[in-house]
This record gives C-alpha cells, sequence and structure tokens, in this order.
C-alpha cells in the first residue's frame, strides 16, 4: 500500500478496490462507484459542490500519527479497541458522517501496519505520511500535501483517538464555521479541570485570538477552564498559508496546529468557537486508564440507547454490547453479559446471565444462559446452556438445544435435534429431532485430520457414547449406553459394543466380609453375611456381662 510523502503534492491519490469496512449497519451498506476525473473537471466540480452544499467538507484530515508511549503496547495507540471497534475506525466513521470529498489519515508511528488495518476499514482513505518535522502542524502540512493543490473549502482536521466525537459535532462544526464567515473554526469545551489540554484565549470581545499549549501556559492561563478539543475547520487557503509562517519556538520544539489561531486573527480573519456541552467528545485517549474510562461511557451510551429502543437491561453496570450489536424488540438481558462484534439479536429473546457472544446471530424467542458463544447461529426458539461453549461453526436449528456442559465446534444441529448434557460435538451434523445421551463424545481427530460424523434424524444415541469418525448413524437408529461406534450404523438399528452383561454372585460378601456392603446385600437376601460370624459372638457377649451387671 503506498503513502504519499510529506511535501510531495505529486503523490495523493491512491485508489483501491472498495471493500465494506468494519462498522456500521451492513443492511445500509452500498458499493461505491469510483469516477476517473482529470485534474480541471476535478476542481470544476469541486467548486459547484461547495457552492451548493457549503456544510460538506472539502476534506477531513485525521491526525494518527503519534507513537502512544504511554499505552506501554506494542500495538499502535488507535488500532486499541473500544466499544468493539479500534480508535481510528470510530474517528474514521465520524469523520465519513460529515461526508468529506476527501479523507486523509495521518501516519508515522508503525505506519505499515496502521496502514494495513485502514486498507481494512476504509479502503478509500487517502493515507499520508508526516517526516521528521514533529507536532500536529507538521502533520496536517503532510495531510494537505495529499490533497489537491487546488481544493477549495473547508478543511476539517480531527484527532484518531478520540472515540466519542461523532458526525453530527463536525456536521454542526462545518455548518457553523460556514455560516458565521469564519477562517477558522475550533472546537471547544468546558472542563472542571483542564489540566493538560490547551487554552482558549479570548479577547475583550470574546472573540478567540488564539490557543495556548498547558506546558506554554502562565500561571493565570491555567486558570482558563475552556479547553481547545483539537478539532478544527479552516478555510482551504487560509490554512496552507498560515502553517507556511508556524514555527517551533516553543518548550516542545513543535510545529503546533494552534498557532494557526493566533496568526489568522492577527492576519485580520475570523476564529471561531464551536463550543460542546458533551466535553466528553472532547476526550482522548492517551493511556490504558483512559482508554478504559472512555470505553465505560461509550458502553453507558450503547446500553442507553437500546434500553431507550425497548431492550430490558437488567444491570447495566454489568452489560456490555459493541458498538455494531444489533436488537429485536422485547429482549431481556440478565447481569453479567457481554455482546460483542457484529452480532445480530433477534425478538423475544433472553440473554444471559453470564454470558458472552461474539459474531453470533440469535432468532427470535431462542433462550441463552451462561454460555460463550463465538461465531454460531442459534435459531428461533432453541436453548443453549447453562455452561455451554458454542465454538465457531456451530449452528443450532429452530428449538434445537445445546445444554449443560456441552461444547460444540463446527456442528450443524437441527430443527428439534438435542444435545443435552456433558458432551463434546466437534465437525458433526445432527439430524431433526434426534437426541444425543449424556456424556457423548465426537471423536473427531485423529491425530492428522478432522473427520465428520452424521447422526440422521429422529435418532436416539445412548449414554457415554463415543463416535469414532467418519461414521453415519442412519435416521431413526439407536445406540447403547458406552457404546463405541466406529462402523457406520444402518436406519433403524440399535448399535452396541459391550458383551452380554453377567454376574458373579456373592462377589462382595467373599472379597469384603464384615463390610457395611456386605452386610446390606445379606439383609436384603435375609441372611447373616459372610464373616460376622465372630462380630454376633462378640455383640452377644457384651450383652452378657451387661446383664449380669
Amino acid at each position: 500500500m503506498s503513502v504519499a510523502d510529506c511535501g510531495n503534492a505529486g503523490v495523493h491519490r491512491h485508489v483501491r478496490t472498495p471493500r465494506s469496512p468494519l462498522w456500521g449497519n451492513p443492511a445500509a451498506r452500498k458499493p461505491l462507484k469510483l469516477e476517473v476525473l482529470d485534474r480541471s473537471q476535478a476542481g470544476e466540480r469541486r467548486n459547484k459542490e461547495h457552492r451548493l452544499t457549503t456544510d460538506r467538507p472539502a476534506a477531513v484530515i485525521v491526525l494518527a500519527a503519534g507513537g502512544g508511549t504511554r499505552m506501554r503496547s506494542a500495538t499502535p495507540k488507535v488500532m486499541h479497541a473500544l466499544g468493539g471497534r479500534s480508535l481510528i475506525a470510530h474517528a474514521l466513521l465520524a469523520a465519513r458522517t460529515s461526508e468529506p470529498e476527501h479523507l486523509v489519515v495521518v501516519l508515522r508511528h508503525e505506519r505499515e501496519r496502521l496502514a494495513e488495518h485502514l486498507g481494512i476499514i476504509d479502503p478509500l482513505a487517502t493515507l499520508a505520511e508526516q517526516d521528521d518535522v514533529p507536532g500536529t502542524g507538521r502533520a496536517v502540512e503532510c495531510g494537505l500535501a495529499a490533497l489537491p493543490d487546488d481544493l477549495v473549502g473547508t478543511v476539517v482536521v480531527t484527532m484518531g483517538d478520540a472515540p466519542l466525537l461523532s458526525g453530527e459535532t463536525l456536521r454542526d462544526l462545518v455548518s457553523a464555521h460556514h455560516h458565521s464567515g469564519s477562517a477558522a473554526t475550533v472546537v471547544t469545551a468546558t472542563l472542571d479541570d483542564p489540566s493538560g489540554y490547551g487554552r482558549i484565549l479570548r479577547g475583550d470581545d470574546s472573540s478567540v485570538i488564539g490557543n495556548v499549549e498547558d506546558k506554554d501556559a502562565t500561571v493565570a492561563q491555567r486558570q482558563i477552564t475552556e479547553v481547545n478539543s483539537g478539532v478544527y475547520a479552516f478555510d482551504a487557503a487560509t490554512l496552507r498559508q498560515a502553517l507556511a509562517r508556524v514555527g517551533t519556538d516553543n518548550r516542545q520544539g513543535e510545529k503546533y496546529l494552534t498557532d494557526v489561531l493566533a496568526i489568522v486573527h492577527g492576519d485580520g480573519g475570523r476564529v471561531g468557537a464551536h463550543h460542546i456541552e458533551d466535553a466528553w467528545q472532547t476526550e482522548g485517549v492517551n493511556d490504558r486508564v483512559q482508554l478504559a474510562r472512555l470505553g465505560a461511557e461509550y458502553n453507558r451510551r450503547t446500553v442507553e440507547r437500546w434500553m431507550r429502543a425497548g431492550v430490558t437491561v437488567i444491570d447495566p453496570a454489568t452489560t456490555w454490547i459493541d458498538a455494531d450489536v444489533t436488537f429485536g424488540t422485547d429482549v431481556t438481558i440478565r447481569p453479567n453479559t457481554q455482546i460483542h462484534g457484529a452480532s445480530t439479536i433477534g425478538n423475544d429473546v433472553v440473554i444471559g446471565p453470564d454470558t458472552t457472544l461474539t459474531d453470533v446471530e440469535v432468532g427470535d424467542g431462542a433462550r441463552v444462559a451462561r454460555a460463550d458463544g463465538t461465531l454460531a447461529v442459534i435459531g428461533p426458539g432453541a436453548t443453549v446452556g447453562p455452561f455451554a461453549y458454542l465454538r465457531p461453526g456451530t449452528t443450532v436449528g429452530v428449538r434445537g438445544k445445546v445444554g449443560t456442559f456441552v461444547e460444540t465446534k463446527n456442528a450443524s444441529i437441527a430443527e428439534g435435534a438435542k444435545v443435552p448434557h456433558l458432551s463434546y460435538v466437534g465437525d458433526a451434523e445432527i439430524g431433526a429431532e434426534s437426541n444425543i445421551g449424556a456424556g457423548t463424545i465426537f471423536a473427531n481427530y485423529d491425530g492428522v485430520e478432522k473427520h465428520r460424523t452424521t447422526v440422521g434424524e429422529h435418532a436416539k444415541t445412548g449414554a457415554n457414547n463415543t463416535f469414532v469418525a467418519p461414521i453415519t448413524i442412519g435416521d431413526g437408529a439407536v445406540t447403547g449406553g458406552g457404546t463405541v461406534v466406529r462402523r457406520d450404523v444402518p436406519p433403524g438399528a440399535l448399535a452396541v459394543s459391550t458383551g452380554p452383561q453377567r454376574h458373579i454372585d456373592g462377589w462382595v460378601e467373599r472379597k469384603r466380609p464384615g463390610s457395611a456392603a456386605a452386610r446390606a446385600a445379606a439383609a436384603q437376601r435375609h441372611e447373616p453375611a459372610a464373616g460376622d460370624d465372630a462380630a454376633a459372638a462378640t455383640d452377644a457377649a457384651e450383652r452378657s456381662d451387661e446383664a449380669g451387671s
């Protein structure tokens, strides 16, 4: 995957094969149509579009070049997950919601790995690489270098590590920026504790005159509680010109994007502030503590949204729902339940307690309790658990059952079929209305390869069976308890592998004379147990002594 070099405006277009992103509503995804335009046509279209739809940004630049050293991780910071999506996926979803003509992501740290990830979640994004010059101002310059030279309109700058920032906020920002006639607009919020944030500097008329970073602020400036979110809207030409004048004369030796605000103000341009009440949207992730904090808030919002949509959540504090999970009506979620990935839950479903589902489809009316499932399908009216483990490839049919202490993998359990207790079902197909006895093992692995077992319809297998694959058990067949099935069982046949039962009478009394078991057996036969003569004589002597005293 190619990446635009910073400062090389000649390398800025990267056409990639469209693929579905890993976020969003799958049903709403449509194939992207790419149209190749020459440079003059593209410029004419952009100018026309921005005259007609001024609330649409010409470009969004997402900054994702930071090293994220405070995460103490080999994984790039923006690839850490929150709510089932990477941080950068959240940022790109917000950016795409504003419908920009161009979307640029600026990379540096672990750029190859991050570029591969971006190629999956948003293959049409343009990638730009920041050079050795540090700072957010330089990062934006590198992002601009990946855009057409004749770009006009609004350029939005946002962060790759602010997962609660919404697309609606970006749309409102662009709208406020245009309608106010500003050359630059910054998203601000008021915090009780603004430590670590840049402070917004205002003039006597309350207009924005600049920004000061926390480390460069005076004692008085640190008392300001209105902070810079790091999200901006700029006029494209104004941004290019101002960045060319930004230096690195500060404690960090960085090229600050925030210096653009003072430059624009000094040139007589209007600098606006788009203040938002939801300060969570301004918060970025710098370490794992913040990741957990923002993750909890994101989950709280997700759970609350679904409760307002009609899902009953018994204990919101112990319920976790990923961003791409969907629910039908009248669903009940019991405590200690986690639903991850792109799981889809039907109507009138009860899930939990103590259940984790990842990329699982659950049909209407199903019941899932104390279970763990991944990449599985649970049909309408089916029951799973308690203490069931559905591994990838499991399909439970309509009214099917996977019961207590049952593990399944790559298994199809047809309509009305049941695996009630203490079994392992791997690489198997179980026909409709069949019943698998307790303690049954589908022995699918011969030490080299996996093999399948097929159980027909209306079959009934005994307890403690072992099916040594590959085998087929015919429709209506029966297997005896304790049977090891090594050959195909014909339809309607009874399969047994043990010899006739035989008894050795009197074995307990002979081998364990005087034991409780021997006495119980003798009592049931109404005769003295072997070995009890001495015990009986001792008892009689003791009774005689007691009478004499």
